[in-house]
Parts: C-alpha cells; structure tokens; sequence
C-alpha cells in the first residue's frame, strides 16, 4: 500500500466524519472496514459517495437482484483485464455464490479478448447471455467505446434499465480497479490472479 491507511475507528471530535464511518460500517456489516474503506477514508467525503454508489450498484439494482450472476461476471471480468488482484479475490467468489461455476470462472480468468456472443449454449461453463456480458465489459473496459455487434448482443439480453445498470456497473468497477491498482490497495500489486479453485482452497484452511 503507497498510504497509510486513515484509522479504522473515527475521530471523536468530528460527528459529520463518524457518522461516515457509521454508513459504511453499516454497508459493510457484519464484516470490518476492509483496506479500500481505510483508504477512500482520507477523504470522507469521497469515501461517503464512493459507498453510496458502488453499494447501490452492488445490491440495490434490478440487475443484481435478478442476475447477481452478470454483475458479480462483469466485476470480475473487469478484474482480470485491469490486473486488479484484490478485486478479483472479492469479486470471483462472489459469483460462484450467484451460482456460476469453476469452470466458467476458469473462463473469466483466462480467456483472451472476448468480442461477441458464443453461440454454444454452456462454452467454457458460461450461458450465451453471460458471454454477451462478458464482451460488453471487455469492450468498455478495453476499448470505452462499444461497437453496435455486442452492444446488440447485450440489449438481445437485458431490457432498458438493466443496460443502464449494466453499463454503470462496468464503469463503477473499472473505477474501483484503478484505484486499488495506482494505490496498491491491499499490497497485491504483480500477484497472481488465481483460480477459483485456489482462491476456495486457502479459504478452507
């Protein structure tokens, strides 16, 4: 981490600051503050925005009440391409909890540029609707614009307001992945982004 981070209990001479950090303990129950909290921190108010967005995004959308799925794919996806290695450790298994299996994460963590739809049903342990998702986050995340091709593709899947919230969240994400990144947030900067498998594993012990 290129920063100290901000202290994990608030300041007792500032209310407008602890009440801050009182909104994103409650996000975040009942898990601590995590080091991307302690890091935004240092800017309150950056870090009261920051949470109101990226957790309406998470939890608050049509989209990820519908299809956690596709969220948890597209965040993870933009993990890879970014090299945002904390992002991926969160995110992968967050997916698997929205139900996609190893071996789709296995393709979310390897497969090269993704431009369009697949049309077998099931390649690579993912649905055609996910591998449109998948090129639509590739292309914003590498490219920002969007060519029509996948941009149909996705529209084939997802109504007006899910697009939207599609869309947001990529950009959210890319976001939060720069961040962590530039600040090496969480130390793991070079590190490996690991499989699914892997990732469980250590988690068992």
């Amino acid at each position: 981490m290129r920063l100290p981070y901000a202290p994990s209990s608030p300041p007792k001479d500032d209310p407008p600051t602890a009440e801050i950090y009182a909104q994103i303990a409650r996000r975040r129950h009942p898990r601590p503050l995590i080091p991307l909290d302690l890091t935004l921190l240092h800017s309150p108010p950056v870090a009261s925005g920051w949470s109101a967005f990226i957790g309406a995004l998470r939890t608050q959308t049509s989209l990820a009440k519908r299809r956690p799925d596709l969220v948890e794919l597209a965040i993870s996806r933009v993990a890879v391409v970014n090299g945002a290695v904390h992002e991926w450790n969160v995110h992968s298994l967050l997916a698997v909890g929205a139900g996609v299996g190893e071996e789709g994460m296995e393709s979310v963590r390897t497969v090269g540029r993704v431009v369009g739809r697949r049309e077998g049903e099931g390649e690579g342990g993912l649905s055609a609707e996910q591998w449109a998702v998948l090129a639509y986050t590739d292309a914003m995340t590498r490219d920002v614009r969007v060519e029509e091709g996948v941009f149909g593709e996705v529209r084939k899947v997802l109504g007006e307001r899910e697009v939207v919230e599609l869309t947001a969240t990529v950009a959210g994400y890319n976001a939060v992945s720069r961040f962590l990144v530039a600040l090496d947030v969480g130390g793991l900067n070079g590190g490996e982004i690991r499989s699914v498998r892997d990732l469980r594993k250590e988690g068992a012990h």
